[in-house]
C-alpha cells in the first residue's frame, strides 16, 4: 500500500508541476475569484470583505459596471425605486431621487467600490475555467489587453457575469439588403442622431419602449415591433411604486389575487392596451415573472405616444429589402434605420467548463430561485435570479456566509500545499490574497 501511495503521490505532484511550468504566468489566490465587476460582483466582494475574506475580481472591460457605463442609453433610469436596488451594506445617498439616473447609479457603484476597497483587475478576459479534481482547485485562464495569458488557481469561483453578458442579435431575412443602419440597443446612446428619420424598434420590453420615447423626444418617427404578448403596468399606482406595492400585497395575499388587482388598476389607469396592439399574456404579470423571468414593462410615458399615434405598432418582421420592412400581416413600410431592442444573454457556457450547475442552453443556473446560487466544488453564481439587483444582493449575502464559514482553515491548508508540497515550484501569490 505504501508503494501504491508513493506512485499516486508522484502522479499528483507531476501534474501540479506540469500545470505550473506550462503556464505563462501562474497566480495563486487564497480567497475566491469573482468573474465580473458589475453590481453583482461588487456585492459579493463587499460581503466577503465584511467577513474578513479577501477576493479577486477579474473584469474583461476597463471599468466597473461596464453594461451600465458602456452599453446603455443616456436617458436610462432605474425602473424600480432606489430602496429595491441598493447593494448590501450601503444605501443610496439621501439626496438621490426615487429613480436614480444611470450616471447617479454608476457614481453609487464607484463609491461602493472605494468604501470597501474593491480593486478589480480590469482588461482581464476569462477565457476558460474548470475544476481540477486532482488538486482540488479551480483553474482560471485569463487573457490581458495585450494578449498576455495568466492562469489563476483558487479554491472558490464566483460567476458574476450575469444574465446580460452578450447582446442578442436575431437573424432577419434580408438584413444584408436593407441598406440602412441596423444597431443593437447596446450601442444606442441617444435619439439625437436619428432626428427626422423613420426608425423601427424591434422588441417591446422596457428598453424598446424607452428607446421609442427617446426617439420621439428627438423628433424622430419611431415604430415598434411587438412580437409577443406583454404586460404594461404604470410605474406607480395609488401614489406608490407598482413594484413596492406588489411586494407589500404579496405579504398578505396570494400571487394570483395580487395579479388580478394589478391588472384591474392598470386597466383603469392605462386603458385596454390590446386595442393598441399590446395584447396581455394569459398569466398575470407576477406569475409570469416568477415562472419565466419575463419582466413587465413599467410605463414611463411611451404609452401616451402610442395612443397619440406618434409611435406605430407593427407585428413580427417577415423579411427586409432595400430600406423596406415586410411584416407578417402583409403590411410594408419604409424605414431609415432599425434598432434591435432584443435583449441580452448569458455567456457562461463559452468559458466555464462545467455541466452540473449551469445550463448549456441558456447559460443560467439549472436550479430556480432561490436555490441557484450554489454549485459543487466551491462554485457559486450571483446575478442570475431574474430578480434584478434585489435578487443579486440576496445571493451575495448567501455566498459570503457560505464561504466565510470555512475559508480560513482551507486557506491555511492551501498555503501549505502550494509552498511545501509543490516542491519549490515558483508560485506568484496575488496581492489581493490574505
Amino acid at each position: 500500500m505504501d508503494y501504491l501511495g508513493e506512485i499516486e503521490g508522484k502522479r499528483i505532484h507531476d501534474r501540479r508541476t506540469s500545470m505550473l511550468t506550462n503556464s505563462p504566468r501562474f497566480v495563486y489566490v487564497s480567497g475566491p475569484i469573482i468573474v465580473g465587476a458589475g453590481p453583482s460582483g461588487l456585492a459579493v466582494a463587499a460581503c466577503l470583505k465584511e467577513k474578513g475574506v479577501p477576493s479577486l475580481i477579474l473584469e474583461r472591460c476597463n471599468c466597473l459596471a461596464s453594461l451600465w457605463q458602456l452599453k446603455t442609453y443616456d436617458r436610462l433610469r432605474l425602473h424600480l425605486p432606489k430602496q429595491f436596488c441598493e447593494l448590501p451594506l450601503m444605501g443610496f445617498p439621501k439626496n438621490f431621487p426615487t429613480y436614480p439616473t444611470k450616471q447617479q447609479f454608476v457614481a453609487y457603484l464607484e463609491e461602493y467600490a472605494r468604501r470597501y476597497e474593491i480593486r478589480p483587475v480590469f482588461n482581464e478576459t476569462v477565457e476558460g475555467a474548470e475544476f481540477d479534481g486532482s488538486i482540488g482547485y479551480w483553474r482560471v485562464r485569463a487573457v490581458g489587453a495585450k494578449g498576455e495569458e495568466r492562469q489563476y488557481v483558487c479554491r472558490w469561483l464566483v460567476v458574476a457575469t450575469g444574465e446580460n453578458a452578450e447582446a442578442v442579435r436575431p437573424e432577419i431575412e434580408g438584413m444584408e439588403e436593407f441598406g440602412g443602419d441596423i444597431v443593437h440597443t447596446s450601442v444606442y446612446k441617444s435619439g439625437d442622431v436619428f432626428g427626422g428619420k423613420k426608425v423601427l424598434v424591434v422588441g417591446c420590453g422596457n428598453s424598446g419602449m424607452e428607446v421609442c420615447l427617446d426617439l420621439c423626444n428627438h423628433n424622430a418617427r419611431p415604430s415598434l415591433v411587438v412580437r409577443d404578448a406583454v404586460h404594461v403596468l404604470p410605474q406607480e399606482m395609488l401614489g406608490k411604486s407598482t413594484f413596492g406595492l406588489s411586494m407589500w400585497l404579496l405579504k398578505w395575499f396570494p400571487m394570483r389575487l395580487v395579479d388580478r388587482f394589478l391588472l384591474i388598476v392598470s386597466r383603469l389607469l392605462l386603458g385596454d392596451t390590446s386595442r393598441l396592439g399590446l395584447d396581455r399574456p394569459n398569466l398575470g404579470p407576477l406569475e409570469l415573472k416568477n415562472l419565466s423571468g419575463k419582466t413587465p414593462v413599467l410605463d414611463v410615458g411611451t404609452l401616451a405616444k402610442i395612443k397619440s399615434g406618434d409611435i406605430k405598432i407593427y407585428p413580427s418582421i417577415r423579411r427586409l429589402t432595400h430600406q423596406t420592412v415586410e411584416f407578417i400581416d402583409g403590411r410594408t413600410d419604409i424605414f431609415d434605420a432599425i434598432i434591435l431592442a432584443t435583449g441580452y444573454k448569458s455567456n457562461v457556457p463559452s468559458w466555464l467548463k462545467e455541466r452540473e450547475m449551469f445550463s448549456e442552453k441558456d447559460g443560467l443556473p439549472r436550479k430556480p430561485f432561490p436555490n441557484g446560487w450554489k454549485g459543487v466544488c466551491g462554485l457559486y453564481a450571483v446575478g442570475f435570479t431574474k430578480r434584478g439587483l434585489l435578487g443579486a444582493s440576496m445571493d451575495a449575502r448567501r455566498i459570503a456566509e457560505d464561504i466565510g464559514k470555512c475559508w480560513k482553515s482551507e486557506a491555511k491548508q492551501t498555503n501549505f500545499s502550494l509552498h511545501s508540497r509543490w516542491n519549490g515550484t515558483v508560485v506568484q501569490t496575488s496581492k489581493f490574497s490574505a
